[in-house]
């Protein structure tokens, strides 16, 4: 009985310590903000799902609304998604108004401008379709190429077939143009020309590690079966054959967790935390956290961070639990590395104490 009381003041007493370890700060109110990239070491611009971007200056607290043309449709999880700004260029995911209620998952571009930015679409996910579900989306930049996360609508197996965008990873050039080196030149004729990989079903992180610059990602699971992985040119992850763990909403059973011929993720969550944002760190303020990756989760409302330098020792550490709410976004300060989320009403700041 003694040595029980002991174990749960040690606990108790490692929940405090860690609790106290970082600062988190509150810096502007917000409205169902969904992605954030910076401009600068003092602006960061951020979308709401319900059709704002916003430019905020993190010094003078100052909050511009910028004026723009896409033709969104709010819709379930739809509306604005991911934004992502490199050399006075935007590029943003959205759901776009196909008609009738239909939709895609869309990429437009656009010229920086803090009052107006004009969009063009240099991306559609085809076929639209009239659901409210699965979207993605996440950008990240690689060299000359744009990859993006493509959610499969809710549509299931509509992820296994590659002469459809729904539940894939795409690869374009940053103008839109298509790499000769995609899967479909390759080997893989039956595929999109955009598209990189498939099977993937709710796919809302995506990034690329500064450290051996290959591009990472996060996927919703169903009732179980989220996972961390990385993205790998022409392969497959299996959605919705395999369940990764996971069953449906019914309780039946899916498919197995993995099985040869399939990608196999990194990590796996089960059950779900629904996985949102994730970020490879690389920065000052958490200097032993460098090439570790960071899970924002939604359901869970916590920051993993993740050791996969050794693939058969995978070492997680939950970081912290119930302080900001659901997280949407995660951002390192390109100088200070402090971290920076969206929760589901603010933007927030975590620093060391």
């Amino acid at each position: 009985m003694k040595i029980k009381i002991l174990v749960i003041f040690f606990l108790f007493y490692a929940q405090i310590i860690n609790a106290d370890e970082y600062n988190f700060t509150k810096i502007f109110p917000l409205d169902k903000p969904w992605g954030s990239t910076f401009v600068n070491d003092d602006k960061i611009l951020i979308t709401e799902i319900g059709g704002k971007i916003k430019l905020l200056n993190l010094k003078s607290k100052n909050v511009k609304i910028i004026k723009h043309d896409l033709d969104f449709l709010e819709h379930g999880q739809g509306g604005l998604l991911d934004i992502l700004y490199q050399n006075k260029n935007v590029w943003i995911s959205y759901t776009e108004n196909r008609g009738n209620w239909k939709s895609s998952t869309s990429i437009a571009k656009g010229y920086f401008n803090d009052e107006t930015i004009g969009f063009s679409n240099i991306f559609r996910a085809d076929p639209p379709i009239d659901s409210g579900y699965h979207f993605g989306s996440r950008l990240a930049i690689k060299d000359n190429y744009l990859f993006a996360s493509v959610g499969e609508r809710g549509k299931g197996m509509i992820a296994q077939d590659g002469s459809k965008h729904p539940g894939s990873i795409i690869r374009i050039h940053l103008d839109g143009s298509i790499p000769k080196d995609n899967p479909k030149f390759l080997n893989k004729k039956e595929w999109l020309p955009e598209i990189y990989q498939i099977g993937v079903r709710n796919p809302q992180g995506l990034t690329l590690s500064p450290f051996d610059r290959k591009i990472y990602i996060s996927n919703h699971g169903p009732r179980g079966g989220d996972w961390f992985g990385e993205v790998k040119k022409g392969e497959n992850y299996g959605w919705k054959i395999l369940g990764w763990g996971g069953k449906n909403y019914s309780g039946t059973k899916i498919g197995p967790k993995w099985k040869p011929g399939f990608t196999k993720a990194i990590q796996y969550w089960v059950p779900s935390i629904a996985t949102s944002a994730i970020a490879i760190y690389k920065g000052k303020e958490f200097n032993d956290w460098n090439g570790h990756a960071l899970i924002t989760s939604l359901k869970d409302k916590s920051l993993r961070k993740i050791d996969f330098s050794d693939k058969k020792n995978i070492k997680e550490k939950i970081i912290f639990k119930n302080k900001i709410g659901r997280i949407r976004d995660i951002q390192v300060h390109p100088k200070t590395g402090k971290l920076y989320f969206l929760s589901q009403d603010a933007l927030w700041l975590m620093e060391k104490n």
